[in-house]
């Protein structure tokens, strides 16, 4: 995993990503996944461009499978921006780095489904 990125778990998620103080770019995903192992680079590559300006984590739905549900994931991988405890944008499917960092400060695509 890139540097800056963290594992979390569904203990850790409250004030891991939930509580933070700063926007968090969560990525779900599962290791049976190839189009997650396709973006676990690119997502290192946007991690790296946006430095501290926000929090990459990433979280393994079949570990962490309550968290999925609570949060409406229905396919993965799913890249998913949270802002003060909710969800403000999300995209779902491979992308690349430049397409996952358009649109947001925060580094996720202008192309995502808006949630609030």
């Amino acid at each position: 995993m890139g540097d800056g990125i963290v594992e979390v778990s569904e203990s850790e998620f409250e004030t891991q990503v939930l509580d933070a103080k700063v926007p968090v770019v969560v990525d779900f995903w599962a290791p049976w996944c190839g189009p997650c192992r396709v973006v676990a680079p690119e997502f290192e590559k946007l991690a790296s461009t946006v430095g501290v300006r926000a929090k990459f984590v990433k979280m393994n739905i079949d570990e962490n499978r309550e968290i999925a549900v609570r949060f409406g994931v229905m396919s993965i991988p799913t890249i998913a921006k949270f802002e003060r405890g909710a969800v403000t944008a999300q995209v779902v499917g491979a992308r690349r780095a430049d397409d996952l960092g358009q649109g947001t400060r925060a580094g996720v695509s202008h192309r995502c489904r808006r949630t609030t």
